[in-house]
């Protein structure tokens, strides 16, 4: 079996059994507020975690890429409590694959065995990684530049020119990383393979090795498991919801806080009544108003009647006298005709 394959074969598993763990345990530390992480920091986080050399990945980001994580003393005890989960898993998935794939004994301490040595391999080789990816971005970010500098390029739209020197630098940095995490998994191999090479044939039968795979993964006595399972899951529950509460955000003590008063429940069938007094109200007053304005109305009628007959009685009045100084007589009203 080629080295690529066979670490692949045994870190694939050892990821996804030791991460559910490692999160569990990672929610307990937040909510005791023993830790706090920086916001740029959660992915690099959940990275570390998925690896099955956790503990190692603390000191390589912090100290050796410069990263800050995070603070609070959670923080180091989480990477510390990591140590047995992933010493755990690896053993488990490495037993696995000596028994099922291999049809191998698998050695004592495997697990062990192997987290020592590919937390050593990656003290080493992650660093190089490191420098080595951040100079071939570097050189690709130049050549691409100067590439696009020239007069062709500039001719081109600004959504082509971005889309090319995208391309142009982002292309060859992703090959590179590519062929970096190839070459950490063939070292994972090479690390794997004499263990493989020492190992003695299983002289058991098929079904002797699938009964042992089974008894490696869950015990003979099952209610024993399960009640420890669920013993576990409560334990983690109520440890959460203990921390929890001391950790809610809260205002200070000397913050004022204005007093909220709860409004009366609402009541559809009051409120409908209200609303129908208030319209019966509302008719009301439209009626009197209207009534008012015809009555006001009726008297400026009037008002002007008046006027104009005292008009009329005015200037009678004052065509008498001319006339009787004239030596006209004043003309008598004819009577009007039956």
């Amino acid at each position: 079996m080629s080295p690529i394959k066979l670490a692949i074969l045994v870190l694939w598993p050892a990821f996804w059994t030791g991460l559910p763990i490692k999160l569990a345990l990672t929610l307990l530390v937040f909510a005791s507020g023993a830790m706090h992480v920086e916001a740029a920091a959660g992915l690099a986080l959940l990275l570390l975690l998925a690896s099955p050399v956790t503990a190692l990945g603390l000191p390589i980001v912090t100290l050796g890429l410069g990263l800050h994580l995070g603070e609070g003393a959670g923080l180091a005890v989480l990477f510390l409590l990591a140590i047995p989960i992933d010493i755990w898993a690896l053993g488990l998935s490495g037993r696995t694959v000596f028994l099922d794939r291999l049809r191998l004994e698998p050695p004592e301490g495997l697990g062990l065995t192997l987290w020592w040595k590919i937390a050593l391999t990656g003290a080493i080789y992650f660093p190089l990684l490191y420098l080595i990816e951040g100079a071939a971005f570097g050189a690709a970010r130049s050549v691409a530049r100067a590439i696009m500098e020239t007069d062709l390029m500039r001719a081109l739209p600004v959504a082509e020119r971005i889309g090319l020197e995208l391309n142009l630098w982002g292309v060859p940095t992703t090959l590179v990383l590519l062929g970096l995490i190839t070459g950490w998994l063939w070292i994972i191999g090479r690390i794997i393979q004499p263990h493989v090479k020492t190992a003695t044939p299983v002289s058991e039968t098929y079904q002797s090795v699938v009964r042992r795979w089974d008894l490696m993964r869950i015990p003979s006595d099952q209610p024993l498991l399960l009640t420890v399972f669920v013993g576990t899951g409560v334990t983690l529950v109520l440890l959460f919801w203990a921390f929890l509460p001391a950790t809610t955000p809260r205002p200070h003590e000397s913050y004022v806080q204005s007093e909220v008063k709860v409004g009366p429940p609402f009541k559809p069938a009051a409120a409908l009544q209200k609303a129908e007094k208030l319209l019966a109200q509302a008719e009301a007053t439209v009626q009197a108003l209207e009534e008012k304005a015809a009555q006001e109305t009726k008297e400026k009628g009037k008002g002007k009647e008046k006027a104009a007959n005292k008009e009329k009685g005015a200037t009678k009045a004052d065509t008498a006298p001319a006339a009787k100084s004239a030596g006209v007589a004043p003309v008598a009203p004819q009577a009007a005709r039956p």
